[in-house]
C-alpha cells in the first residue's frame, strides 16, 4: 500500500517543517509515502472563505478521484487512540488498498463538495488545530502507527 498526503497551501513555519520533514523521512522505512502540496489560491485576499475552499475544492476532487480509499482530516470526524488508528490502517491494508489518500485542507477546512465524497473522516482531535500544525501531527501519528504495527518500542501505553 501506498501513502499520499495532499495539503492544501505552504507552510511557513520552520518547526513544523523541521518535525513534519522528520517523521516523513522516518516513516518511509516502513511504508511509500508521497507529498502532494496544492498551491495556494491567487488572490485569495479578495475572496470569502467558502470561495477559497470551493476553488480549493476542484484540486482535491481531481486527487480523490485518482485514489483507492480517501481520508480527510477533520475536526468532526471520528476521533481513534493510536492503537485504534494503527489498526485501522493495518485493516485498510488488508483489504487490498493501493493508495491510501488523507487530505489536510486549507486554512478554512474543506468544501461541503470534498466532505461528501471522501471514503471516511478522522479527527485528530475535537480541538482546533491550524492546516500546518496538523501536517506535524498527522506524520507523527502515521509514524507512530508503524511502530505499533510493528512491535517496535516507540510507543508506550
Amino acid at each position: 500500500m501506498n501513502i499520499t498526503i495532499l495539503m492544501v497551501g505552504s507552510t511557513s513555519e520552520t518547526f513544523v517543517n523541521d518535525g513534519y520533514t522528520l517523521f516523513i523521512k522516518r516513516l518511509k522505512h516502513y511504508i511509500k509515502v508521497k507529498e502532494v502540496i496544492l498551491a495556494d489560491i491567487k488572490d485569495r485576499k479578495h475572496l470569502n472563505p467558502d470561495q477559497v475552499k470551493d476553488r480549493e475544492a476542484i484540486a482535491i476532487l481531481e486527487k480523490i478521484n485518482t485514489a483507492n480509499f480517501s481520508v480527510l482530516l477533520d475536526e468532526h470526524g471520528k476521533e481513534f487512540s493510536s492503537v485504534e488508528f494503527a489498526g485501522f490502517l493495518q485493516k485498510t491494508m488488508n483489504a487490498g488498498t493501493k493508495e491510501l489518500l488523507f487530505i489536510i485542507g486549507g486554512a478554512y477546512g474543506v468544501a461541503e463538495s470534498v466532505k461528501q465524497k471522501v471514503d471516511f473522516t478522522i479527527s485528530l482531535s475535537r480541538m482546533t488545530f491550524t492546516h500546518q500544525f496538523i501536517r506535524l501531527l498527522f506524520a507523527e501519528q502515521l509514524y507512530r502507527a508503524m511502530t505499533i504495527l510493528r512491535n517496535e518500542p516507540y510507543h508506550n501505553e
